[in-house]
């Protein structure tokens, strides 16, 4: 697309590992320009993950997902040097993005109050763990510490089981979501006023708001959801919402009255069960269910349920997605190249605009790749 919607604005992102690049990719995905600032040394942590088979051209695939389409520029923030240039780009960003422990910023000189009196106008946004006050501002913001703490491993999983914790760095994706809609408020607001802002959230915030469904009703109720003891998939939904196993895989049931699942599965059993007991006694009813539906193939149930308009799914593995046509015509993969020509295919930005998929081909950064084009065109460069 020729004119992205952020084209023109510069984020320097001082960030690692996962929650800070996964907002600057959002925002270079939407046209900005971001400019990573990396230890001279050894760069984002994230670029020295241990699985070596995960790896191309010296740094790791995470690292390639999240931080294609930028720039980075190689500086030691203990330098009184590179401090200097550092604070001459900071007059000509727009943004700045940075994810350090409460304090660190401040101590290189370059926290809020410090960076303000630079650039008045500037678009502040950084991310914690817990927050920079109280008891939990210094421990470490690291995804399943928080999603333990926040009570969101026992949203998942059966009753009497272990808690789960999600497959993916949740709290790392979601916060970085956060950050970009709060760095979009507040450009808007500067368009319409000439001000400044300081974003903040922090991980646990974002897990808590997160799961604002569930909390609401334990605030008002005191109770702790219960999950049911098997077929599991949301505390606070009644039988027969959740994953079943057939005779050859698995298929997902969701919303859907008793009566209307007895008779589009022939299960004499379920006739026992009225509407009010698909809580009560969702168990007893998810247990017949599940020794029902083991007996036949996925497909077999599935187009009975699709003849009678009650919502279910095939569960289906990643390379299975891949193979459907749903999954294609969505074209969510694009295929990058780095400085050696490798080819690494990853996901692109899922936002479309005026019916134009956004497709970023440039691939991530090497380490101080971009130093000497960016002290040409921004730090020397009085003319921007």
């Amino acid at each position: 697309m020729s004119q992205l919607p952020l084209k023109g604005l510069i984020v320097l992102e001082f960030c690692q590992y996962l929650s800070g690049p996964s907002a600057g990719l959002r925002l270079s995905d939407l046209g900005a320009r971001v400019i990573k600032i990396e230890n001279r040394k050894n760069g984002d942590g994230c670029r020295q993950l241990p699985i070596k088979d995960l790896w191309v051209d010296n740094s790791s695939l995470l690292f390639h997902t999240i931080n294609r389409n930028k720039e980075s520029f190689a500086a030691d923030l203990k330098d009184p040097g590179d401090i200097s240039l550092i604070k001459k780009l900071i007059e000509k960003a727009d943004v700045i993005t940075q994810n350090f422990r409460p304090g660190i910023m401040e101590k290189f000189g370059l926290g809020y109050e410090a960076v303000k009196s630079i650039h008045p106008k500037i678009i502040y946004a950084e991310i914690t763990g817990y927050g920079k006050k109280g008891p939990w501002k210094d421990k470490p913001g690291q995804d399943l510490l928080l999603q333990s703490m926040s009570g969101l491993v026992f949203t998942t999983g059966n009753a009497g089981e272990n808690p789960v914790p999600f497959g993916i760095s949740i709290a790392d994706i979601i916060c970085g979501a956060h950050l970009v809609q709060g760095i979009l408020a507040a450009l808007i607001r500067r368009q319409k006023k000439g001000v400044g802002a300081l974003i903040e959230v922090s991980l646990m915030e974002s897990l808590i708001d997160f799961q604002f469904e569930l909390l609401t009703t334990f605030y008002c109720s005191g109770v702790l959801p219960k999950r049911s003891l098997a077929n599991n998939a949301h505390p606070l939904l009644s039988a027969p919402y959740g994953i079943y196993a057939t005779a050859d895989g698995f298929i997902a049931i969701a919303m859907a009255a008793i009566e209307r699942i007895s008779n589009s599965l022939e299960i004499p059993l379920l006739k026992n069960f009225q509407q009010q007991d698909a809580f009560s006694k969702r168990d007893e009813i998810k247990k017949i269910l599940s020794e029902h539906l083991i007996t036949k193939s996925s497909d077999h149930w599935l187009r009975k349920l699709k003849v009678d308009g009650i919502w279910s799914a095939a569960v289906m593995n990643w390379k299975q997605m891949q193979e459907t046509e749903g999954y294609k015509v969505l074209q969510m993969e694009q295929t990058i190249s780095n400085s050696e020509g490798k080819k690494i295919t990853t996901t692109r930005c899922p936002i479309r605009i005026n019916g134009k998929r956004l497709f970023m081909e440039k691939p991530a950064p090497g380490l101080g790749e971009h130093n000497q084009k960016i002290m040409e065109e921004l730090i020397f460069n009085s003319t921007i």
